[in-house]
């Protein structure tokens, strides 16, 4: 008699139940900003009102121009500098026996003045002695600057060689009467003094302009002693 086989299954795992997970929170919703309205396209303006922005604008560039060169020829505009001489003095004097050709030391005092809102550089300045349209005695005047609306004095001093004078002015026209104590008047003669400053003021810290004076004098002075009888300008 047979014996009933015996099956051996192999152990079941428990059942699994699924596990119920509470719903995720609902995402904040934000409001959408509303659409901007329509609007309709801009009517193109009309010819006069451009015209009229037009004039106005060309006036007011001419006003801002007629402004600038009232500034420019009242403020700015570059002026010549002022010279003023102020003493002439012979130091030393000699004259040849027959009194035919003279020598001597020549001493000049001026001040310049300088009316420009900006520095003067002069250079290329000059002063020379000048006898019946010759010149006698010439010197540079050393390069330098003068500060604006300011006066600088200057001097000089230089010896002018032996040169012969002109017996048409022994004695000088025209001049007053200087007596030597013996009620004889001395003879004299006339000689010629100029003095130029040349130089550059700048205008408006860009430009430069170009600006020069001149003083041109006229003096008296005897023979006799080399006294300066007085001089004018």
């Amino acid at each position: 008699m047979n014996k009933p086989s015996h099956t051996h299954h192999p152990p079941q795992p428990p059942p699994h139940y699924p596990q119920h997970h509470p719903p995720p929170p609902p995402r904040p919703q934000y409001p959408h900003p509303p659409a901007p309205p329509h609007r309709p396209p801009k009517p193109p303006k009309p010819r006069r009102t451009t015209l009229a922005s037009c004039i106005v604008a060309t006036i007011f560039l001419t006003f801002l121009v007629i402004l600038l060169f009232i500034l420019y020829f009242s403020l700015f505009k570059p002026k010549d500098p002022k010279i003023t001489i102020t003493a002439i003095e012979i130091p030393t004097f000699t004259v040849s026996p027959n009194s035919t050709t003279v020598s001597f030391t020549f001493s000049q005092y001026a001040a310049v003045h300088n009316p420009n809102r900006a520095a003067f550089h002069h250079f290329d300045s000059s002063l020379q002695l000048l006898y019946a349209g010759n010149q006698v005695a010439f010197m540079f005047i050393p390069a330098g600057n003068i500060s604006a609306g300011s006066t600088v004095y200057m001097s000089a001093t230089f010896s002018v060689k032996s040169f012969p004078i002109m017996s048409g002015n022994v004695p000088a026209m025209e001049m007053p009467v200087v007596s030597d104590g013996f009620d004889r008047v001395q003879p004299t003669m006339e000689m010629e003094v100029r003095m130029e400053m040349v130089g550059r003021v700048r205008v408006l810290w860009f430009f430069t302009h170009h600006v020069e004076s001149l003083a041109d004098c006229r003096l008296q002075v005897a023979i006799n002693g080399g006294s300066v009888f007085g001089f004018h300008c």
